[in-house]
């Protein structure tokens, strides 16, 4: 791959900037400190040998919002995360804590009663182990299994517990493989959530990632999502729509990359290309053209999610399961019905960087789809953009007395969980209970959406849009409120106003051409 004078220049500011980092670039041989050569049996065991060395890490994770799972949104003033933010995949972290939790750079959180400033309940190997090794056990809170487990259940396969002596002793910086674990097996599944987050970016091709190429620039999530006091820039509760800083160099007080502007500018396209693509900026995100299709890793994602049917038997009385192409189940007698699709176009909106969420006890309107978010935007808003989001639509319990949507306890042993009892009623006044919301016992299931925008999966240019994408008729974005795009929006009085000077133009050529074969014949 040949790497031009800009991207070399760039690639300089971010190493000079402390940005990009190689896994040879630590100064300590972890395999050497004694703190780490023990028989270690559990993970808090490993962290309470980390922190010897390492006094303050704890400290500044305590402090992030992925300790925390909560984001004060200061432009809404919603408090969002885990705790308060509904989806329309499993509805809620609340009152499924084990399972969800998994994900959690910490061990036991269990329920509310999980301490939050215990020092040695964060997981530090999660994030840095470097032998791909460390896993922890889906249905413990976010502990590994510390003896041989079953897992996947019912296929005899007997998990080993980690090597913590030797993961300890190999510690590093993150890399893709550390937040891939979590972030590509977001809703339950490989590229389940996000649609532009999956297991193909862990060894991607150019064509799936022009910056996370294996063969190519080969960047890793931090080299974007910068890093500061183990604060990880970047959310999706908060995207910074448009970014006027231009290219982020040393010095500046902002040293954030979370944005494309911050390494290409506002200018990014070369003057020997189209110059008209550089006046789009203005008005377009820059992965409104360079994510041309999500999901394109050949990874699905899912799209569609009912929970109203969840508990179905086949002819034989047997928990019924159908799978589709490629082995995706289109319905599954825990979940209900789903779809699944791939390289999908994303949908299209103004966007500004606000999103308003539909929150725990919020009251909804069941007339018609309830958005668990709102995108905000318009064209005359100079902060808004032209953005891409992945629309996943789905079907999920609500309280039709309390009009509000309603919490399930899906995962767990007890008779009241979904996943047990396959009885709703049990399932939904459990998990109101632990949310402490009042449930009427009168249930229903009301269509919802939630937008997420798409950041990932950067195409090469060749690969990106053309000018036809959109400037045509039934465009991409055809419809798009407040704007006209040429080739594409009709506007009946400028369409019979520019009728009306073809014709005009055509009657006075053909006026113009018959006056002079008549001034022509009078010299004659």
């Amino acid at each position: 791959m040949n790497i031009t004078k800009k991207q070399l220049i760039l690639g300089l500011l971010c190493c000079f900037s402390g940005q990009v980092f190689s896994s040879t670039d630590s100064t300590a041989d972890h395999s050497q400190f004694e703190a780490l050569k023990q028989d270690f049996k559990t993970g808090p065991e490993v962290t309470k040998a980390c922190l010897t060395c390492h006094t303050e890490a704890a400290k500044q994770l305590h402090k992030t919002s992925h300790w925390s799972w909560t984001f004060e949104n200061k432009i809404t003033g919603q408090k969002l995360g885990k705790k308060s933010v509904i989806n329309n995949f499993c509805v809620a972290t609340a009152s499924n804590w084990t399972r969800c939790t998994s994900c959690h750079i910490g061990y036991g959180w269990k329920d509310n009663s999980f301490d939050f400033k215990s020092e040695t309940n964060v997981d530090c190997l999660v994030c840095h182990d470097t032998t791909s090794t460390y896993k922890k056990f889906p249905t413990d809170a976010g502990h590994p299994n510390y003896e041989p487990k079953k897992w996947p259940p019912k296929t005899g396969y007997l998990r080993p517990p980690p090597d913590f002596n030797r993961i300890a002793q190999n510690v590093g910086k993150p890399g893709r493989q550390n937040c891939g674990v979590c972030h590509f097996y977001g809703g339950g599944g490989d590229g389940v959530k996000h649609g532009d987050l999956d297991s193909s970016l862990f060894y991607p091709s150019e064509e799936i990632d022009v910056h996370m190429d294996l063969d190519g620039l080969n960047f890793n999530c931090q080299t974007c999502h910068t890093t500061g006091g183990h604060e990880v820039a970047g959310s999706h509760y908060a995207t910074k729509a448009s970014d006027d800083r231009g290219i982020v160099i040393p010095g500046q007080e902002d040293q954030k990359r979370g944005t494309c502007t911050s390494c290409h500018g506002n200018k990014p396209h070369p003057e020997t290309a189209n110059q008209k693509l550089n006046d789009h900026t203005d008005k377009l995100a820059c992965v409104t053209c360079h994510i041309p299709e999500f999901a394109r890793g050949g990874r699905k994602t899912k799209m569609w999610w009912d929970w109203s049917t969840v508990g179905k038997k086949d002819e034989n009385g047997k928990p019924l399961v159908i799978k589709g192409e490629g082995g995706y189940p289109t319905y599954h007698f825990m979940k209900g019905d789903m779809k699944w699709e791939e390289s999908v176009k994303p949908e299209y909106y103004w966007y500004d960087g606000e999103m308003r969420y539909t929150l725990l006890g919020e009251k909804i309107d069941d007339t018609k789809v309830v958005p668990i978010n709102q995108v905000k935007g318009s064209y005359d808003d100079p902060k808004s953009r032209i953005w891409p989001f992945k629309v996943m639509r789905g079907r999920q319990p609500y309280d039709t007395k309390n009009k509000i949507l309603a919490i399930p306890h899906l995962f767990g042993d007890d008779e009241d969980a979904l996943w047990t009892s396959y009885d709703w009623n049990k399932a939904l006044k459990a998990g109101m209970l632990a949310t402490n919301q009042e449930f009427s016992g009168e249930y229903g299931f009301v269509e919802t959406e939630y937008y997420w925008p798409l950041t990932h999966m950067v195409a090469p240019s060749d690969l990106s849009l053309s000018c036809d994408d959109c400037h045509s008729q039934d465009g991409r974005l055809a419809g798009l409120p407040g704007v006209y795009i040429p080739g594409s929006s009709r506007n009946q009085w400028l369409d019979k106003l520019g009728w009306l000077m073809v014709i005009a133009t055509a009657v006075g050529f053909i006026g113009h051409g018959l006056a002079r074969i008549v001034m022509w014949r009078r010299r004659r």
